[in-house]
């Protein structure tokens, strides 16, 4: 099924991002055969996780041609309200969806999407302190566990995670 080359992963990083978040789909996407890198504001930089774990960012924006790549995730945490604020990361995520990567965002991540301009007219979840900027950016919020509107497949929390991975792994068939 897998070509030569291995397929390839993006996973945004910013300090205070959601541990298991970051974490889980990480683990999970090499286990399903995937390289992943982990693209911060910059390459080489060691990130924190709101509940003390740590990862090391193996590029930056710039680095990456998202032709490249099959996936894009988002964790949450603080990280997106800190990741909406780079224009790199924001340029990153919008050439992402526009290539039709497949974005898996959850929480938090609803942030970062409303700022790329990437919700209007579509349906999403997140977390609910999120949810009214989701529908003032013009999205249609919907408390699911998980919800897939062509390439974009969110959730709203960690105890979401069993349905958000599995539904992003089906849209990478």
């Amino acid at each position: 099924m897998h070509d030569q080359e291995m397929d390839k992963a993006i996973i945004l990083v910013e300090n205070g991002f959601e541990d298991v978040e970051l974490l889980y789909p990480y683990y999970r996407l090499q286990e399903a055969g995937y390289e992943v890198e982990v693209v911060g504001p910059k390459a080489n930089e060691t990130y924190s996780g709101k509940k003390g774990g740590s990862i090391k960012s193996t590029k930056e924006p710039r680095d990456i041609d998202v032709n490249d790549f099959k996936v894009l995730i988002i964790p949450g945490g603080w990280a997106p309200d800190r990741m909406r604020t780079k224009e790199e990361m924001v340029k990153l995520v919008k050439d992402a969806d526009r290539s039709g990567l497949v974005i898996g965002a959850i929480c938090h991540a609803a942030q970062l999407l409303i700022e790329a301009d990437v919700v209007e007219g579509r349906r999403l979840t997140c977390v609910r302190s999120v949810s009214t900027d989701v529908k003032n950016a013009g999205g249609n919020y919907v408390n699911e566990p998980v919800v897939v509107d062509g390439n974009l497949v969110t959730s709203r929390f960690p105890p979401d995670m069993p349905a958000w991975l599995p539904a992003i792994l089906k849209q990478l068939e």
